[in-house]
C-alpha cells in the first residue's frame, strides 16, 4: 500500500529547471512561390514515466504530449513540448489519443462528465477508489483546447468534443481531431491543455498541458527583449506524491455521500516547475524574459523574489501591455499568464534568489502557504559572468484599442450550491445554471458588450472566456448578502430550472469602482472575480487587431466564421469548479438587426405535472396562482425568440391524522420558449416583454388517492394541468 510522501523530505533545488523543447513542424509551402502556407503537426497524448522528483526518488507515471521536436527525435513529456507559432501562418494539428490504459486518477461518475460508456449514474453507497468504477476509468476521453486562441469552434477543443483512443467513441460535439489555429491575433503566451467534460482536473494533473508561443516577426518590441536561452517559459503547478513516486490525488470527496471522489479545491503540497519539483535555474548576470503560467488546478500564487528585487511585467494573457509595469510581487490565478523581465545584471555572483509565494489557499480566505513547502517555488543561482545591461524599453509597448459597448450589458452571478449540514459545496454554478441548461449566452459577432459579474461566493474565481481576448473595466464592492437574498427571491435557489432573471447590481454597490491593476490593463482571457465584488469586463466579438470603433454588430471580421461548429464556452478556471458545473456554453450568432415592429404576440402551451403528497387533501378548492417571467433571448430579421418560465404556486389544505388542518404550498417553475415571426427590428432597439396566463381552479377531495410511480408511496392527488401563455413584446418608446 502506498503512503503519502512528506514534502519536507524532498530536497529543494537539486533538480535543474528544464526548458521544454520545441515541436518541429512539417512546413507546407506553395510549390510555385515557396511561400509558407502552414505549419503542420501530429501530436499524441500518451502515458510514460518521468523524473519529476529529485534523482534519488522513483519516477512518476504521467500523461503528456508527444511529437517530433527540433532535433528530429520523438519526444514526450509533461509539460508537453512548446509550439513556436508565427503570426499569419496557420498551424494545423492532428491530435491523436494514444491513452489505452484506464485512468489512474479517480473519475467521479456522479458529475456531469464525458461518460464514453454511457454508464448510469451510480447511487450511494459508492465504491471506494481504487478501483472505483471500471466503466468510468476506461476508455479515457481527451479534448485539447488552445487556451486564449482565436479559432473556429470546431477547432476549439471544447468539453464535449472529446474522443477516445482510435476515435472509437466520440463526444456529442466531436466533428474532427485535426484542428486549425489561424494565428491572426497579437503575439502572446498561450497554452494548450486538456478540456474534457468532467475530468479536465484529472487530465491536467496527469500532465496534459504545454506552451503555445505566438510570435510576430514584424513586432517592434520583440527585438528589444531577451531571446534564445534568455527567454524561458515557466509553468508552475502544485502536486502531491506518494512514497513510490506516484501522483497523490484525493479519492474521497468533500461531500462523499453526494460525489464520492470530487473535491472543490485540489491543493498539492509540493511545487513543480516545468515538470521538476522545486528546481534551480543557473542564470547569467543579465536580463531574462520569463513567461509565467499558473497551470495549477486551484492554487493561486503571489510571487516575490527573496532579495526584494523588483521586476517588470510587459505582457498579460493576450499580448503586450500598453506600458511596462514595475512590480515587487505578482498575483497570478490559475490559467493567467504574465510576461516578465527580471534583471540579474547587478546581482553579486553566487547569489541564490528564491521565488516565494504567500497567496492564501484556497484564495483568498484559506490558509497561508507553508514557508518550507508551498511558500517556495524555485531558485535562481547567479553565475559569475560579465554583466550585460538590459536594453531600455520604450514607454509605450502596445496600442490597445478603446472598446465601446454597442449592445445592452449582461449581468451574471457566481453561485455555490451547498446544504448547511454538509462540509462542502455540492456544485458551483454560473448564473444559477448547470452546464446542460439551454444556451443563454449568444453574443452577436462583431458586437461589444459589458459583462457584469456579481460574486456572491467566498472565493476568487478566475473566469475564462473562449474565442476572444477582452478588457477589464472595473471592480466594485457590493452588498453581496442582500443581493443574493433578493436574487434568490426573484429566481429561487440554484440550480435553476428556468432562465435566470437578471438582477441589476446598481442598488447594491458600495463605494466607488476600482480600476483594474496596472498589469491587468491589457488584453485578458482570464480574470479574477473577487468575493463581495462586482467585476465588469468588456468583450468584443471581433479580432484583437481591429481599431477602436472598427467593429459592428452582425459584421464578422475574423478570418473564420465563429458561428460555425458546436460553439464555445466560458467557465471558472479552477478546474475542480469547472468539472462540477461552473461552466456554460456560448454560441456566437450572426444576423444583422434591421428595423423594428412595435408589438407582436404569440401563445404557447405549458404542461405542468404537480404531485400533492399525503396527508389527505381537505375537500376544498386548490388555490392556483401563476406568474410569467420572460426575456428576449435573440432578435434577428425573421424572428424574435423569447424564453421564460411560468411560476405556479399550488396552495392546498391538508388534513393530518389527528384531524388538524395544515396549509401547504408547492411551487413549480415550468420553462417555455416562444418564437415570434417578424420582418424587422432596429439596431439598438430595446423591448419590454409581457405575459398572461389562462387561470383555472382545480378541485380535490379526500377520495383521490393513488401511488407514487417510483417510490410506491401513497399519494393524495396527482394531476397534469395545461396553461396557455400569451407573450407579447413591445418596443420601448
Amino acid at each position: 500500500m502506498t503512503k503519502p510522501l512528506d514534502p519536507k523530505l524532498i530536497p529543494k533545488y537539486v533538480n535543474q529547471l528544464v526548458v521544454p523543447p520545441v515541436f518541429k513542424p512539417f512546413v507546407v509551402r506553395d510549390p510555385s512561390t515557396g511561400e509558407v502556407l502552414s505549419h503542420n503537426y501530429t501530436i499524441f497524448t500518451t502515458g510514460f514515466k518521468q523524473q519529476l522528483l529529485p534523482p534519488d526518488f522513483p519516477e512518476t507515471l504521467v500523461w503528456g504530449y508527444e511529437g517530433i521536436i527540433e532535433d528530429g527525435s520523438c519526444f514526450s513529456a509533461t509539460p508537453g513540448p512548446t509550439f513556436e507559432a508565427v503570426k499569419e501562418i496557420p498551424v494545423n494539428v492532428q491530435w491523436v489519443n494514444n491513452l489505452t490504459d484506464p485512468h489512474f486518477l479517480p473519475v467521479d461518475p456522479t458529475l456531469h462528465w464525458a461518460n464514453p460508456n454511457n454508464m448510469p449514474t451510480p447511487e450511494p453507497p459508492f465504491q471506494s477508489f481504487p478501483p472505483g468504477y471500471p466503466l468510468a476509468q476506461c476508455p479515457v476521453p481527451v479534448s485539447t483546447h488552445l487556451h486564449g486562441g482565436e479559432v473556429r469552434s470546431d477547432s476549439d477543443g471544447g468539453p464535449e468534443s472529446w474522443f477516445t483512443a482510435g476515435e472509437e467513441k466520440t463526444g456529442p460535439n466531436f466533428t474532427q481531431s485535426r484542428f486549425t489555429y489561424p494565428n491572426q491575433q497579437e503575439p502572446s503566451t498561450l497554452w494548450y491543455h486538456d478540456h474534457t467534460l468532467g475530468i479536465t482536473r484529472l487530465n491536467v494533473v496527469a500532465g496534459l498541458s504545454g506552451f503555445y508561443l505566438l510570435r510576430d516577426p514584424n513586432n517592434d518590441i520583440e527585438p528589444l527583449l531577451p531571446s534564445g536561452p534568455f527567454e524561458i517559459p515557466i509553468v508552475i503547478q502544485d502536486r502531491s506524491f506518494n512514497e513510490d513516486g506516484s501522483l497523490l490525488f484525493p479519492n474521497i470527496g468533500v461531500n462523499p455521500e453526494v460525489h464520492p471522489y470530487w473535491v472543490n479545491d485540489f491543493l498539492g503540497n509540493s511545487i513543480m516547475v516545468n515538470g521538476k519539483v522545486w528546481p534551480n535555474l543557473d542564470v547569467e548576470r543579465r536580463q531574462y524574459r520569463i513567461r509565467f503560467l499558473n497551470g495549477s488546478n486551484s492554487r493561486f500564487f503571489n510571487l516575490k523574489l527573496s532579495n526584494d528585487q523588483s521586476f517588470i511585467q510587459i505582457g498579460s494573457d493576450g499580448g503586450f501591455l500598453r506600458c511596462p509595469v514595475t512590480l515587487t510581487e505578482l498575483l497570478i490565478a490559475p490559467a493567467e499568464r504574465a510576461d516578465v523581465l527580471i534583471d540579474f545584471s547587478k546581482v553579486r555572483p553566487g547569489t541564490k534568489i528564491i521565488v516565494t509565494n504567500d497567496a492564501f489557499a484556497p484564495f483568498p480566505g484559506g490558509d497561508r502557504p507553508d514557508p518550507d513547502t508551498t511558500g517556495q517555488i524555485m531558485q535562481f543561482t547567479v553565475l559569475d559572468t560579465p554583466p550585460v545591461r538590459p536594453v531600455r524599453l520604450p514607454p509605450i509597448l502596445n496600442n490597445i484599442p478603446i472598446l465601446i459597448p454597442d449592445v445592452p450589458k449582461q449581468t451574471f452571478t457566481l453561485n455555490v450550491v451547498r446544504e448547511e449540514t454538509e462540509p462542502g459545496p455540492r456544485e458551483l454554478l454560473l448564473d444559477g445554471q448547470r452546464w446542460e441548461s439551454p444556451i443563454s449566452e449568444m453574443p452577436q459577432v462583431g458586437s461589444t458588450v459589458d459583462w457584469v459579474l456579481a460574486n456572491v461566493s467566498a472565493a476568487t474565481h478566475p473566469i475564462h472566456v473562449h474565442l476572444v481576448q477582452f478588457q477589464m473595466v472595473s471592480r466594485q464592492l457590493f452588498d453581496s448578502v442582500r443581493y443574493l437574498a433578493d436574487w434568490e427571491s426573484l429566481n429561487g435557489k440554484p440550480p435553476l430550472q428556468h432562465p435566470t432573471i437578471p438582477l441589476d447590481v446598481e442598488p447594491y454597490l458600495i463605494g466607488k469602482p476600482m480600476e483594474p491593476d496596472l498589469n491587468e490593463q491589457g488584453w485578458k482571457d482570464t480574470f479574477r472575480a473577487n468575493p463581495n465584488e462586482v467585476t465588469i469586463l468588456r468583450l468584443r466579438f471581433a479580432p484583437q487587431n481591429i481599431e477602436s470603433g472598427g467593429s459592428k454588430p452582425g459584421v464578422n471580421q475574423f478570418s473564420f466564421d465563429p458561428t460555425i461548429g458546436p460553439g464555445y464556452v466560458w467557465h471558472c478556471h479552477i478546474l475542480d469548479h469547472e468539472d462540477n458545473d461552473m461552466m456554460r456554453p456560448m454560441k456566437v450568432v450572426s444576423g444583422l438587426i434591421l428595423e423594428s415592429n412595435p408589438q407582436s404576440c404569440c401563445e404557447v402551451v405549458v404542461e405542468g405535472n404537480t404531485q400533492l403528497v399525503p396527508p389527505a387533501l381537505n375537500n376544498a378548492p386548490i388555490s392556483d396562482s401563476k406568474t410569467v417571467f420572460a426575456e428576449i433571448e435573440k432578435v434577428c430579421p425573421e424572428k424574435v425568440i423569447i424564453s421564460g418560465f411560468l411560476r405556479k404556486s399550488i396552495t392546498y389544505t391538508a388534513v393530518l391524522d389527528n384531524g388538524v388542518k395544515e396549509d401547504n404550498t408547492i411551487t413549480d417553475d415550468l420553462p417555455f420558449q416562444c418564437i415570434i415571426d417578424r420582418e424587422d427590428a432596429n439596431e439598438n432597439d430595446s423591448f419590454m416583454v409581457t405575459g398572461s396566463t389562462v387561470l383555472c381552479e382545480v378541485f380535490a377531495n379526500t377520495q383521490n388517492f393513488g401511488a407514487h410511480p417510483e417510490t410506491n408511496d401513497e399519494v393524495a392527488y396527482n394531476f397534469i394541468e395545461k396553461d396557455i401563455i400569451k407573450v407579447c413584446i413591445r418596443k420601448n418608446q
